[in-house]
């Protein structure tokens, strides 16, 4: 069953490695995003798609000012705005036909959970040193470490297993709905298609920017107090 099924997901080969549907989704969104910057680098006027991806960016560094001290929202914004934006449309990639979202599959959300856990940790390491970063986690007591530890793999575990499930249990109810009802409701199912795919990317980057918020908090905090007079 599993040897029919992973059959059926694979396009084609490179050696013993089997590329499959949600590897070559990935590559054709990323391959897009790179086509479009370029295009819009080497245009020699500005565009109405370009005033909406800078109003996009523009919306996406007030989210993440309204989580982070300003002086960290530059930093963090590259690598926030490309997981949002990434998300969104690999979520709404499963309203083309023949086409599934990417991250209906557990393997693509697991290796967006991992990104997140690394870059929670990077941004920790790059703003106070890897010392002083991973000192905190033994704070206020040597005791609470292991929970630390634990908690840092239970939340990106969750992180992967909520987006996953999302989109998989979306994707199966407009399944079904066609299948019980064919094509007499295809308007108001896309429109829950395409608010779920925002809500779900929202809350993937959100979390994602509070992960990282909580590595930076640490540093914000010991900056000494200006004294009252």
């Amino acid at each position: 069953m599993n040897k029919t099924e992973s059959a059926a997901d694979t396009v084609f080969q490179l050696g013993p490695l089997a590329i499959s549907n949600t590897v070559v989704t990935t590559w054709g969104v990323m391959l897009g995003f790179v086509l479009l910057i370029l295009s819009l680098r080497f245009s020699r006027q500005p565009s109405q798609l370009q005033n909406l991806l800078e109003a996009v960016v523009v919306a996406i560094e007030g989210a993440i000012a309204e989580v982070l001290p300003t002086a960290s929202v530059r930093r963090v914004l590259p690598f926030v705005a490309s997981l949002w934006l990434f998300v969104l449309v690999a979520n709404l990639v499963g309203l083309i036909p023949e086409l599934h979202a990417p991250t209906r599959d557990l393997s693509a959300t697991a290796a967006l959970a991992v990104l997140v856990f690394g870059s929670t940790h990077w941004f920790g390491i790059r703003d106070r040193g890897w010392r002083q970063h991973f000192r905190h986690y033994a704070e206020p007591s040597i005791i609470l470490l292991p929970f630390h530890i634990i908690s840092e793999f239970t939340r990106t575990l969750a992180l992967a297993i909520r987006l996953f499930g999302n989109i998989m249990s979306l994707e199966m109810a407009a399944l079904l709905v066609l299948l019980i009802a064919g094509f007499l409701v295809p308007v108001p199912l896309l429109m829950l298609h395409v608010i779920e795919a925002v809500v779900q990317a929202y809350i993937f980057g959100m979390l994602a920017l509070i992960y990282i918020a909580g590595a930076l908090e640490p540093a914000e905090s010991e900056t000494p107090a200006i004294p009252e007079e």
